[in-house]
């Protein structure tokens, strides 16, 4: 029974990359985090006072709706190409059928929006904005899926502002805007080095790398000169950016060394991708470390850092325990010439 229940179980969680949704959850936990720092005032009690658990639970439920919604509709999508260059997925190898995979996807975007929904009923500060970003960043996901990962450059940045609109869907007045453009440069930025390494196709043009730079730097000043005008507190400068900037530099350290190592091009794309993905949660610990009052700081940050064991974990164990079932499969003999 355990076999069968593993064996239905483990391709819906191979389907929606549902070990990696953690990243996901801290990214738009810490933005609820700064949010109630600003409304709660300079002190710890009132911190946790003006908490709203209710608010962490709808947040944790549109993560992981949106993540594992653009994770399943990307696959249903590729499913004939993976057929030829990644048979071993869930959808080529059978394991889920398409009309599943299709229902799951559809499933899945349906609890982002009713988790949306509930955000906005517990939280009525900001009336149906969070919705309306939850549906703007599916949108976004969706044109990533379908068009954009072809486009090369557009899906570039497509995989950072969907990060971006993602953090913020819990406070859309984005107390600290440095957080969220962290996140949409690292993961644009990241994706574009990994995609190079990487060697896929279309090719990623000097041109086109160029224009991901270009393009950042615009938006970077676009939401910059917005915030000045009509949310400047946002802007402020502390010594607690120093922790993020410092986890900036250690990656860049982590990265220098994953290319020093002289591996293989194409794992090694894929190993700066998988630590990239999890050094989000870092991040995001740093600014609750930074931004928070004392104590109430370190318990937050400690809480969204023991995310990235969780999620590395968890990417540990779905690799085990697709090996294993793998393994407990009877071989499929044929008769030669067949």
């Amino acid at each position: 029974m355990l076999s069968r229940f593993a064996k239905r179980l483990l391709p819906i969680l191979q389907l929606t990359r549902m070990a990696l949704v953690f990243t996901a959850i801290a990214d738009s936990m810490c933005e609820l985090f700064l949010r109630t720092a600003r409304v709660g005032g300079g002190n710890a009690e009132s911190f946790w006072r003006n908490f709203d658990s209710r608010a962490a639970i709808a947040t944790a439920i549109i993560s992981v709706g949106l993540y594992a919604y653009g994770m399943s509709l990307n696959d249903i999508i590729d499913r004939r190409r993976d057929s030829t260059i990644a048979a071993h997925r869930p959808l080529p190898s059978g394991r889920i059928g398409v009309l599943t995979a299709h229902l799951i996807c559809v499933f899945l975007a349906i609890t982002a929006i009713l988790g949306g929904v509930y955000l906005c009923t517990v939280n009525t500060v900001y009336q149906w904005i969070p919705l309306v970003i939850v549906i703007w960043t599916g949108l976004l996901i969706t044109f990533y899926d379908v068009a954009g990962k072809y486009l090369v450059w557009p899906g570039l940045i497509c995989l950072g502002l969907i990060r971006f609109f993602h953090c913020v869907i819990p406070a859309p007045d984005m107390p600290v805007i440095w957080h969220p453009l962290l996140l949409l440069n690292h993961v644009a930025i990241l994706s574009t080095i990994a995609y190079k390494w990487e060697e896929k196709r279309p090719a990623l043009t000097t041109g086109q790398r160029g224009a991901v730079l270009a393009m950042l730097g615009g938006i970077d000043g676009v939401l910059i000169l917005f915030c000045a005008k009509y949310r400047p507190e946002s802007l402020a400068l502390t010594p607690g950016l120093l922790l993020p900037a410092a986890a900036v530099l250690v990656f860049i350290a982590i990265a220098l060394f994953i290319r020093w190592r002289h591996g293989n091009r194409r794992e090694d794309g894929q190993t700066l991708m998988l630590y990239g993905l999890l050094w989000l949660i870092v991040y995001d610990a740093a600014f609750v470390a930074a931004y928070l009052p004392d104590p109430a700081r370190w318990l937050a940050a400690l809480i969204l850092f023991m995310l990235l064991p969780l999620a590395y974990m968890s990417v540990q164990l779905m690799r085990w325990w697709s090996k294993l079932i793998v393994a407990s499969q009877r071989p499929d003999y044929k008769r030669a010439g067949t």
